[in-house]
């Protein structure tokens, strides 16, 4: 059987790219009815972690062939965010003190160039800026010096709702792990894993081991003598109660627990042999 020429691949690498180009603007389509029933312009808020961190689990799961995966979550990370910002726009606000070039190359794959973006000297900065604004997100690498967390403590401050990128792996082109906040999403949270800031008397520096048994992270932590300030991580299945309880067999007390958001369980892509 003859290979078909240059000419015929041309055409079907046309005919494919009117179809994509058909398709997103059927999305389109399909947003703007969706503005009506949601009436999101005016809640000002769009934002579904959830559902997105869901729909790149299955795309890394199906995914195979020659185009690279970074390609693919970039695409459809830029077609989610801009969609949404179609819905209620949005800006994103970025704390840079752990350096401009990675939080920028997060922002930018994660929400494209549509949405527009801030950057910030502090995590404190972000979270005022998210606060005061009408349905804004908050970027702050989990690396950035605390206790940052405690802006997040309180009725009506803003949350944590995504931890990026959703889809982990050693060599993601934009890789640096970050917390995601906007004002609360209610009913659109997910609760995979839950975010608390605790404050820990008589703290030791040697019980991350024992507390990962439980399934319970310090992701970020700021100590002075035996007190700490601590953010943690743990199942949404976990009862607070319970939470301190492992504290005390460990023998620690726990003196304040704040829940402080939620995340999506992240999704670690296993790489080729």
């Amino acid at each position: 059987m003859a290979l078909p020429s240059l000419s015929d691949l041309r055409q079907e690498i046309d005919r494919i790219d009117a179809s994509m180009h058909d398709l997103l603007m059927e999305r389109g389509t399909i947003i703007d009815t969706l503005i009506e029933v949601k009436k999101t312009v005016d809640s000002g808020s769009a934002f579904r972690p959830g559902r997105e961190a869901s729909m790149m689990r299955a795309l890394a799961e199906r995914h195979h062939g020659l185009l690279p995966f970074d390609t693919v979550e970039s695409i459809w990370r830029v077609i989610i965010s801009t969609f949404t910002y179609v819905q209620a726009p949005y800006a994103v606000h970025a704390d840079i003190s752990v350096g401009d070039a990675p939080m920028r190359d997060t922002a930018r794959f994660h929400f494209g160039f549509t949405v527009p973006y801030h950057t910030h000297a502090t995590a404190d900065d972000v979270i005022h800026a998210v606060g005061q604004a009408a349905g804004d997100l908050g970027i702050f690498s989990v690396q950035t010096d605390g206790p940052w967390w405690l802006g997040l403590v309180g009725e009506g401050t803003p949350k944590i709702i995504a931890r990026l990128p959703f889809v982990e792996r050693p060599d993601h082109p934009a890789g640096t792990p970050v917390f995601v906040i906007s004002k609360p999403l209610a009913d659109a949270a997910v609760r995979d894993r839950v975010l608390y800031a605790a404050q820990v008397e008589r703290w030791r520096g040697d019980i991350t081991a024992s507390l990962a048994k439980e399934d319970i992270a310090i992701e970020a932590h700021s100590a002075r003598d035996d007190l700490a300030s601590l953010l943690l991580s743990a199942p949404g299945t976990l009862d607070p109660a319970r939470l301190k309880t492992i504290f005390s067999t460990l023998g620690l007390s726990v003196s304040d627990l704040y829940e402080i958001g939620s995340h999506a369980q992240r999704f670690h892509l296993s790489q080729p042999e």
